[in-house]
């Protein structure tokens, strides 16, 4: 017997149409590339969606048909989010920061028929241009296209191109199997691999981030989101405001501290979204400025492990709760969120704080487990270490041009992370796979030396990497950048580890750098400084 129960495809539209519906006077701000402010409504978005929906139907291009970005985070974007994967084409967002190489090997590999760009790509993509060859039409996300036409020969404007289409456009009713947006991994040892949504997933995932044990966004909050619409869709995040009708502030371009300190105060924002290295600018730029922060709630860290002494500094200095998170580009992205239970209600304040420096527990829709080198289930005693591997509503089931067979693990997909789970599913990375440092026998998580060292007030960066060793095989040294105006002893550096973790574990020596090479999402390279660093114990 079946229930008896209305059905309806769940589709990227459909959040867009809720939005306008029912949160149609809520605020969107968007800073503009060119400078400046605009303010719109989801009402107004939904309008310009449902344009560019109707004007890319116009023109003719089919249905399914790859649409890129490279764009900032602005209002234009969010109409692409929506216009493109409601109009039954897909949405590929493409991160500005990688080589030209593998901008076109992406755009090439996704065949994208359309691109959209801002003003401030124009050089990266004619630079580029005569070497993409499926891209049919490129639009600049303007007004007008003014001096930009001389630099791409048959541009237009993002403004002409809507004035096209109709905003009392019918949404297609798709399928909600059908994709409706790409995204490439950064592709650090290899080519990029393309992750391909669908509305099913994305709208499921909204769902998910939305939980109270989440994200937990609502219509009473002001969400900045800090992380980039190119990067895994910044999170979800625009789908998800949609879907509960949160207000927005899209911050465009200016990504350093002092910009964002602004743009909280003035807008009230209540929840915002990062990476560490962008809240590390932040708390320096609230510091320098002597602002409280007064209006933010919440922020929540992910990308890469958030050291402690961030967590603590949102916490003491501006009452700001931090929500750890985990995720990957195969996973929409959102795998865990550090939220409590109720029993941890009774933990000690220091207890708690150590619980809430883990990657969280998975909200629905997501399964963890780790396994042996063989495959086999281990514990999850939170102290045996294994392979992470996930599965799930929003977890891909094949990278795009690939097969499930090349992607999963007997129905599972392995992350690369090595990681301890709990009875209650809390997950603590220890290290990236190839980045777990192996000293006589035993195993020493990079992720936990630099969350102690970038707590010393003398450093301003921090990665360690496993160096080989005559006698242990590897021993750990620390890379560090040192704080401005700051000349620190090793010695002292080294001192921070005592008492905090074994002796044996603590690095054999520490080297001072600039900077430290990071990829395209701001993730450390350190297949390069194990590259550069690899006869520091033996020569």
């Amino acid at each position: 017997m079946l229930g008896q129960m209305m059905t309806a495809p769940l589709l990227i539209s459909g959040l867009m149409d809720h939005a306008a519906r029912y949160h149609h006077d809520t605020e969107i701000v968007s800073v503009n590339t060119g400078g400046g402010e605009e303010r719109t409504t989801w009402h107004a978005v939904a309008n310009g969606a449902k344009r560019l929906a109707s004007a890319l139907t116009r023109r003719g291009f089919a249905p399914q048909t790859r649409c890129a970005t490279i764009a900032w985070n602005n209002r234009r974007h969010l109409e692409i989010y929506f216009g493109v994967s409601g109009g039954g084409f897909v949405c590929h967002t493409i991160n500005p920061r990688l080589f030209a190489e593998q901008l076109i090997y992406i755009i090439n590999h996704a065949e994208d028929g359309v691109l959209f760009i801002d003003r401030s790509f124009l050089p990266l993509v004619a630079a580029i241009r005569d070497k993409l060859t499926t891209v049919k039409l490129i639009v600049l996300l303007e007004a007008e296209v003014g001096d930009a036409a001389a630099t791409l020969p048959g541009l237009i404007a993002y403004d002409d191109l809507l004035a096209e289409g109709d905003a009392g456009f019918d949404w297609p009713l798709l399928n909600e199997q059908t994709a409706s947006s790409l995204c490439y991994t950064s592709g650090t040892t290899a080519n990029p691999k393309g992750v391909l949504f669908s509305h099913r997933s994305t709208v499921l995932h909204s769902l998910s981030c939305n939980l109270a044990d989440s994200l937990g966004f609502s219509a009473r909050d002001i969400v900045l989101p800090v992380v980039p619409m190119f990067h895994v869709n910044a999170w979800g995040t625009p789908y998800a405001c949609a879907m509960v009708g949160a207000r927005m502030v899209l911050p465009g371009p200016g990504l350093d501290g002092a910009s964002l300190v602004d743009l909280i105060s003035r807008h009230a924002v209540s929840v915002a979204l990062g990476v560490p290295t962008i809240w590390q600018g932040l708390l320096a730029a609230a510091e320098a400025q002597d602002s409280a922060l007064t209006s933010l709630k919440k922020t929540v860290v992910g990308g890469s492990a958030c050291p402690p002494s961030m967590i603590a500094a949102f916490r003491d200095q501006h009452q700001v709760e931090t929500l750890h998170a985990w995720g990957m580009t195969e996973m929409s992205p959102i795998g865990s969120v550090n939220q409590p239970l109720a029993k941890h209600a009774a933990l000690a304040p220091d207890a708690l704080d150590r619980l809430r420096e883990n990657q969280g527990r998975p909200p629905w829709g997501v399964e963890l487990r780790i396994v042996d080198d063989t495959g086999a289930p281990l514990p999850p005693d939170g102290k045996t270490q294994g392979q992470l591997l996930v599965r799930g509503h929003f977890v891909l089931d094949a990278y795009f041009h690939m097969s499930q067979a090349e992607t999963l693990q007997d129905g599972w997909f392995n992350t690369g992370d090595i990681a301890t789970l709990d009875e209650n599913g809390y997950l603590t990375i220890c290290d990236r796979a190839k980045d777990i440092i192996k000293s006589g026998g035993e195993w020493i998580s990079s992720v936990e030396l630099e969350n102690i060292a970038i707590a010393h007030p003398q450093l301003a960066d921090a990665a360690v990497i496993g160096a080989p060793h005559p006698k242990w095989d590897e021993r750990p040294v620390l890379v560090a950048v040192k704080a401005e105006g700051h000349d620190p002893d090793p010695t002292d550096i080294l001192s921070i580890f005592e008492g905090k973790i074994a002796k044996w574990q603590i690095p054999d020596t520490v080297v001072f750098v600039e900077r430290l090479p990071r990829n395209a999402t701001g993730k450390v390279l350190k297949r390069d400084l194990r590259a550069t660093f690899t006869n520091i114990l033996t020569g």
